[in-house]
């Protein structure tokens, strides 16, 4: 079926009541049209027609995913009001000519909509429409994971960083959806990747670390968004707000053995740490690693990360760096090494008191940045938030909108 084209009620000047006739039927086209009103007549000459609405979409079960329009045939638009089941209006704009009317958002599964149309027709004749119709329900659902956790205060290297619970096919219609705002205008891009999980993921992150104290919020207004085949609708909006703290850099020298952490660029402390043992399995990442949470004490079982019976013990003051299982955290019984080699299964390893230290003054988003001859090669992007490990032109080249 085509748009529903419905003929308008006129108002004729100085009328008492509304004279209303409706007849319906279907056209050739698909089309379905009401006429709504009489035209005024004067000896057989017609004065002029009534103004026509078309509404799209329209029916019992009409297609989501598409901004409600409302266009004018023989007239103007003078007003236009959508509203859904709960009552909440829909906002829209209208064109230059006033012909037609456009919603700002999608048209979301499984709702009805209401639309209230005021028209003059060419000759002057006020007329209005009523209107109806409801989308078809959706037959799957994706749901969004993010990081970081609305109303916290991290670290300059955090990316704004989306998970979906299913695959996301048309990333560009869902990146379309994504506002990133910040209180100084910061530059920056989304990039598409698979995650660890092997999940869709979006990231976005500065062109360079944030500056400290910027506020930045994520409107994610993918309600009525089909993520495609497979992937299905969103039916919810999202929203985040957060604030970056101090310029905190964690420089970790595994050729020196030795990690500084510096402040707004001057050093606070310096002390000797163990990498992981120079190898393909045992070394550690190099690159920049960013500090995804504070996990307190945790066991550690070389099992779950493909080591054999290689280590089950708890450690204490773990900071998690990458989704592969890389922790900054102490290591007590590494201590003859702490300065002196790298021997560790991958992790960063440092005394008790330095580890305490570290624990709680760093934070979640803080960029580690790890170098080293005895490293075993780069982190990936997904492996974590390894999205500092490309260069700026690389990453704007993620986008599914670039």
């Amino acid at each position: 079926m085509g748009p529903v084209r419905v003929r308008v009620a006129v108002a004729a000047a100085g009328s008492a009541a509304l004279l209303i006739a409706a007849v319906s039927a279907c056209s050739s086209q698909g089309m379905t049209s009401a006429k709504v009103g009489a035209e005024a007549k004067d000896g057989g000459r017609t004065h002029g027609r009534p103004a026509t609405i078309s509404v799209t979409p329209h029916g019992a079960r009409a297609k989501a995913g598409e901004p409600v329009k409302v266009a004018v045939h023989d007239g103007l638009l003078t007003s236009v009001t959508v509203t859904d089941a709960r009552g909440g209006k829909h906002t829209g704009r209208l064109s230059h000519d006033r012909r037609t009317w456009t919603s700002d958002r999608n048209a979301v599964p499984g709702a009805t909509y209401t639309v209230e149309a005021a028209t003059r027709s060419e000759n002057g004749q006020a007329g209005h429409v009523h209107e109806s119709f409801t989308t078809a329900a959706a037959d799957r659902v994706n749901k969004v994971q993010w990081r970081p956790g609305t109303g916290t205060r991290v670290g300059v290297a955090q990316p704004v960083s989306l998970v979906f619970d299913s695959p996301v096919r048309d990333k560009a219609a869902v990146e379309k959806q994504l506002k990133v705002t910040t209180s100084n205008h910061t530059e920056g891009s989304w990039g598409w990747m698979k995650d660890w999980s092997g999940r869709d993921r979006v990231d976005w992150r500065p062109k360079e670390y944030w500056q400290p104290g910027t506020k930045v919020s994520l409107d994610a207004r993918l309600n009525g968004t089909y993520s495609g085949v497979g992937g299905g609708w969103f039916v919810r909006d999202y929203k985040l707000d957060f604030t970056i703290g101090a310029r905190q850099v964690v420089d970790v020298d595994l050729d020196s053995k030795r990690l500084t952490m510096k402040r707004n660029g001057a050093t606070v402390r310096t002390f000797p740490v163990s990498g992981g043992t120079p190898g393909p399995e045992t070394g550690s990442w190099r690159g920049t690693e960013v500090m995804m949470s504070k996990e307190g004490t945790i066991r550690m079982n070389s099992e779950t990360v493909g080591l054999g019976d290689a280590y089950d013990q708890n450690v204490d003051y773990a900071m998690r760096l990458t989704w592969s299982g890389t922790y900054a955290h102490a290591a007590p019984w590494n201590a003859a090494n702490f300065g002196k080699a790298n021997r560790s299964h991958g992790c960063i390893g440092m005394s008790d008191a330095d580890a305490r230290w570290l624990y709680q003054h760093a934070r979640i988003g803080d960029p580690f940045e790890v170098k080293g001859a005895e490293t075993k090669g780069q982190v990936a992007l997904n492996n974590g938030f390894g999205d500092w490990n490309v260069g700026w032109d690389q990453w704007r080249t993620m986008s599914a909108l670039r």
